[in-house]
C-alpha cells in the first residue's frame, strides 16, 4: 500500500475529475477533503478484500462486536496515520495549495457515540485491525448522533448533530446486505406440510435494515482492516401513492417516517413511554440485522450453522445488545430448523458479554407488557429461556430467593443483565476491582452457580491515537530515548524508567508540557475566544456528566478556593485552571444544573481579573474526540474522583496517564491498577474505599451532620445558595443536605471533601517542585503500556474469543 507523493496526487486528481469535474485550482476545501477521503477509502477497500480472502482461505474464527455506539472521531487523520501516508498527502496537498491540517478540520466527528463505551469500542476496532484479528463491529447509522451541545446563558442546549454531510464519504453502501425486521403485531405458530412448527407474523410493522460499511485501518505493514457495519432503517411498505394523490401527505409518509425514526438519534430520551419503546426497538433492530448478516455470511462460507461457535464469537458490549441471545435462538429455530436444545447449545457457546456498570439503575430492565407488545416472538423465547433456567436452578436445589434474583423475568420486568449472564459463554468486567465487585454484588448468585463464567479484561486505549497522533512532541522524545518499538509494543514504554533521575530528560518533559499548554491556549482562543493562562496548572475532568462521577465534588473544591481568594486576593497559591468537558442527557435535569453551575462559576471568575490569574474555570462546549486530542496532551492533573465502587474502569485516566498527567482520584475502577503500576509516590489517592462506602451507608450516613459540624463545608454549601453570576443554586445545596426525592448527598461528596482538599494540597506541594513533578509524569508514561487496547484485545482473543491472528502471505 506504499504510495509516493506523485501517486497520491494522481489519485486525488482523478477523484476531483470524476466526482466533481474540477481541477485543484477550482476545488474547495470540502471537495479536496472528500477526494482525499475517497482515495483512502479505495486503499482500505483493497486491503480489506485481500485480508478477507486470507480469512476465508484459512477459515479463521471472527469476532462480531455489537455495541450501541462507536465514538470513532475523525477518520481521515487516523487512517492516514495508520497507513503511513500522512507525509505523502501533506506534500501533495501543499503542491495543490491546500493545508492538510485545514482539510482535517472539514470533517465532523462521527455522530455514532457519546462517551467511554463508544470510545472503548472504537479503540478495540483499531487494535483488532492492527493485530490483524478477524473482526467486524455493528452499530446503528444514527442520522443525528446524540446531540450537539451549545452553552446558552450558561445552560446546556441540545441541537441536532449534522455530521453526515462530511461523514458519509467513509460509508460504503452494501445493497447486498438488506434484512427485514418485524416489530409489534403478533407471532402465530402453525405446522407446515412436513409437520414442523413455523411462525408467521400478523399485523407487524416490517422494517428493512440497510448496511453501510466503514473501514478502519490498522497500524503498520502487517495490519488488517476492521469493518464497522452501520444499519439504517427504512420502511418495507411501498409508497402510499393513493394517499399522496388525495393530498393526505402525512399519511403517505407515515410508515416511512416511523421506520426511519429508529435510526434518527442515539439514546432517545427514555423519561416517557414512547422513548422507552423507541430504545427497545433500536436495540432489537441492531441485533436482528447484525445476526441475520452474520448468519448469511457464515452460511456462504461453511454451508452449516452447526460450527458457528467454532467460527464466530458474538460479543455484547454492555446490555444494549442483550437481545442477541433470544434473537439468535429465533433465527436458529424459526429460520434454520434447529431444535431448542441444539439452538441453545450453539447460542450459549457463541455469545459473550461485557458488563460496564454495578449501578442498579443502569442495568437495563424493560416493562414486560411493552416487551411483549414490541417483540412478541422474542418475548415468547425469552419466557422459555426463563422457564428452563428456573427449572435448572430448582434441579440444583438453589435457594428460591436467589432464583428470583437471577431469573430473567420477575415482577413484570425483563432483566437484560440476567439474560446476558444466563445466555453467554463468558462474562467479563472491565477492571480488576470492577470484576471482583460484580462477582460479589450484582452477580453474586450467578457466580455461585457458574463460577467459571466470570473473568476480567481491563480496558485499554489506542495509544497510537492518544500518544503518537495527539502528542507528537512527546512521541518524538520517547522515540529518541527508547526507539520506536512502542508504536506496536506499548509495553516497551517501561524503558523510560531508566531516565527517572536524568534531569535533562525531566526538563524536556516539563518543556513539552509547557509547549502543549501554550498550543492548547492558542487553540481555545482561536476557536472560542476564551483566554486561558498557560502559566497556570491545567487540571482536567472530562467525562459524561453523571452524579457518580462527582463533577460536583470538584466544583465544591473550586468554590472553596474562590472564597479564599475573595477574602484575600493576595493569597499566595498555585495558579490553576480547572477544565471540564461533559454532556448531560437531555432529560437529566440535575446533571444539566451542574453544567450551569460550572459555567456560572466561570462567568463569576471572569469578572475579577486578579482572581482569574490564580484561579480559573473553563467548560469545553460540545466535548468530543477531537477536543480531547487537543486537551489531553496539555493537561497536568487528571481528575478521576468517582465514588469508590461506582466507576467500572474509566479510560480517560489511561489517556491522561500516557500523556504524563498525574492522577488525582479515588480507589475506583482502573485507578486501582494505575496506582499499583506507578506506586503511591506517583499518584494522589483520596477518599473512602469501596467497603468503607458500604459501611457508611449501613451506619446511616447523614450529610447534614457533616454540614453542621464542618465550617468550611458549611461555607461552601451556603455559597451555592447565594449562587454565581446572578443564579442561585439552592436546589443543589438542598440536594447535598436534605436530598431531592432521594437520600441526601447520595454520592458522598461531603464525606470525601476534606480528604480531597488535603490531597490536593499535597499535590500542590509536589507540583511546585518541578523535578519531582516531571519525574512523576515520566513514571506515569513509562508504566502506561499495560493500558493499551492492544493488550486488552490480546486478552479477549486468548481468554474469551479464542481468535488467531491472520497470517500475512
Amino acid at each position: 500500500m506504499n504510495k509516493t507523493t506523485n501517486e497520491v496526487q494522481e489519485l486525488i486528481l482523478d477523484k476531483l475529475a470524476r466526482y466533481f469535474a474540477i481541477t485543484p485550482e477550482q476545488a474547495t476545501e470540502e471537495q479536496i477533503y472528500k477526494a482525499a477521503s475517497l482515495v483512502v477509502r479505495d486503499i482500505l477497500l483493497q486491503k480489506k478484500q485481500e485480508n478477507n480472502a486470507r480469512i476465508a482461505e484459512g477459515k479463521y474464527k471472527r469476532v462480531y462486536y455489537l455495541c450501541m455506539e462507536f465514538l470513532i472521531g475523525r477518520s481521515l487523520k487516523n487512517n492516514l496515520f495508520n497507513l503511513g501516508l500522512t507525509e505523502q498527502f501533506d506534500k501533495c496537498l501543499k503542491k495543490m495549495g491546500f493545508s492538510l491540517e485545514d482539510i482535517f478540520e472539514r470533517e465532523s466527528d462521527a455522530g455514532l457515540g457519546n462517551g467511554g463505551l463508544g470510545r472503548l469500542a472504537s479503540c478495540f476496532m483499531d487494535s483488532l485491525a492492527t493485530l490483524n484479528y478477524p473482526a467486524m463491529g455493528f452499530t446503528i447509522r444514527y442520522e443525528y448522533g446524540l446531540f450537539k451541545q451549545r452553552i446558552v446563558d450558561n445552560q446546556q442546549v441540545e441541537l441536532p448533530d449534522m455530521w453526515l454531510p462530511s461523514g458519509e464519504v467513509w460509508m460504503m453502501p452494501r445493497s447486498d446486505k438488506r434484512f427485514t425486521i418485524n416489530l409489534g403485531g403478533r407471532a402465530e405458530e402453525y405446522l407446515d406440510g412436513n409437520g414442523r412448527m413455523r411462525v408467521r407474523y400478523v399485523d407487524s410493522q416490517q422494517i428493512d435494515a440497510l448496511a453501510y460499511d466503514v473501514m478502519i485501518s490498522g497500524y503498520g505493514d502487517g495490519a488488517g482492516v476492521s469493518v464497522l457495519r452501520l444499519w439504517s432503517a427504512t420502511s418495507t411498505t411501498q409508497f402510499d401513492m393513493r394517499s399522496f394523490s388525495q393530498g393526505d401527505y402525512e399519511k403517505a409518509m407515515q410508515r416511512e417516517n416511523e421506520a426511519e425514526l429508529i435510526t434518527k438519534v442515539l439514546y432517545p430520551s427514555d423519561d416517557h413511554s414512547q422513548g422507552k419503546q423507541l430504545r427497545l426497538q433500536q436495540e432489537y433492530f441492531l441485533v436482528s440485522a447484525s445476526l441475520q448478516s452474520i448468519i448469511k455470511d457464515h452460511l456462504r462460507l461453511y454451508k452449516s450453522l452447526k460450527n458457528l461457535p467454532e467460527k464466530a464469537a458474538i460479543h455484547a458490549n454492555d446490555t444494549h445488545p442483550a437481545l442477541a441471545i433470544p434473537e439468535l435462538m429465533r433465527l436458529l429455530m424459526d429460520e434454520h430448523d434447529f431444535s431448542w436444545d441444539e439452538a441453545w447449545d450453539i447460542a450459549s457457546r457463541t455469545v459473550n458479554y461485557t458488563n460496564h456498570t454495578v449501578m442498579a439503575e443502569a442495568l437495563e430492565k424493560w416493562d414486560e407488557n411493552m416487551f411483549r407488545t414490541v417483540l412478541p416472538r422474542v418475548y415468547s423465547i425469552t419466557c422459555e429461556i426463563n422457564r428452563r433456567f428456573i427449572a435448572e436452578m430448582n434441579d440444583r436445589h438453589v435457594d428460591g430467593a436467589k432464583i428470583a434474583n437471577m431469573q430473567v423475568i420477575n415482577n413484570n420486568q425483563v432483566k437484560m443483565a440476567n439474560l446476558c449472564v444466563i445466555g453467554s459463554q463468558k462474562v467479563n468486567g472491565v477492571s480488576a476491582l470492577h470484576s471482583d465487585i460484580i462477582k460479589d454484588t450484582i452477580f453474586s448468585d450467578f457466580n455461585e452457580v457458574y463460577p467459571d463464567r466470570f473473568t476480567n479484561v481491563t480496558n485499554g486505549i489506542t495509544h497510537r491515537r492518544w500518544l503518537l497522533q495527539s502528542n507528537p512532541l512527546l512521541s518524538s522524545l520517547i522515540e529518541e530515548l527508547i526507539g520506536s518499538d512502542f508504536h506496536t509494543k506499548p509495553e516497551t514504554l517501561s524503558g523510560l524508567n531508566k531516565f527517572a533521575t536524568d534531569k535533562t530528560v525531566l526538563d524536556r518533559i516539563g518543556e513539552i508540557k509547557k509547549q502543549n499548554k501554550k498550543a492548547y491556549a492558542e487553540y481555545v482562543k482561536k476557536t472560542t475566544g476564551f483566554a486561558l493562562n498557560p502559566e497556570s496548572r491545567f487540571d482536567t475532568q472530562i467525562k459524561r456528566l453523571h452524579e457518580y462521577k462527582r463533577q460536583l465534588l470538584n466544583v465544591l473544591k473550586i468554590v472553596h478556593y474562590y472564597l479564599d481568594l475573595t477574602d484575600n486576593p493576595d493569597k499566595k497559591v498555585t495558579p490553576q485552571t480547572f477544565i471540564f468537558g461533559a454532556k448531560a442527557a437531555g432529560g437529566y435535569m440535575h446533571a444539566k444544573r451542574i453544567i450551569q453551575l460550572i459555567n456560572c462559576l466561570s462567568k463569576e471568575i471572569q469578572k475579577n481579573p486578579k482572581i482569574k490569574q490564580k484561579l480559573d474555570v473553563m467548560f469545553v462546549e460540545n466535548y468530543n474526540v477531537t477536543q480531547a486530542e487537543h486537551l489531553i496532551p496539555a493537561s497536568e492533573v487528571s481528575e478521576q474522583i468517582s465514588l469508590a465502587g461506582k466507576e467500572a474502569s474509566g479510560t480517560s485516566n489511561m489517556k491522561f496517564m500516557i500523556n504524563g498527567a498525574v492522577t488525582l482520584g479515588t480507589l475506583d475502577g482502573a485507578n486501582v491498577e494505575i496506582g499499583e503500576r506507578v506506586g503511591d509516590d506517583n499518584i494522589f489517592i483520596f477518599g473512602v474505599k469501596t467497603d468503607e462506602v458500604e459501611r457508611a451507608w449501613r451506619a446511616g450516613y447523614n450529610s447534614s451532620t457533616i454540614y453542621t459540624h464542618n465550617d468550611e463545608i458549611k461555607r461552601v454549601v451556603d455559597r451555592l445558595r447565594i449562587g454565581f453570576d446572578g443564579e442561585s443554586f439552592s436546589d443543589i445545596a438542598s440536594y447535598l443536605i436534605q436530598g431531592n426525592y432521594n437520600v441526601a448527598d447520595p454520592y458522598m461528596c461531603l464525606l470525601d471533601f476534606d480528604d480531597y482538599k488535603r490531597t490536593a494540597e499535597r499535590m500542590d506541594e509536589a507540583y511546585n517542585n518541578a523535578d519531582r513533578w516531571n519525574k512523576m509524569a515520566l513514571v506515569n508514561i513509562a508504566q502506561s503500556g499495560i493500558f493499551s487496547s492492544d493488550r486488552s484485545i490480546n486478552d479477549y482473543a486468548k481468554n474469551i474469543w479464542r481468535l488467531k491472528k491472520v497470517k500475512k502471505v
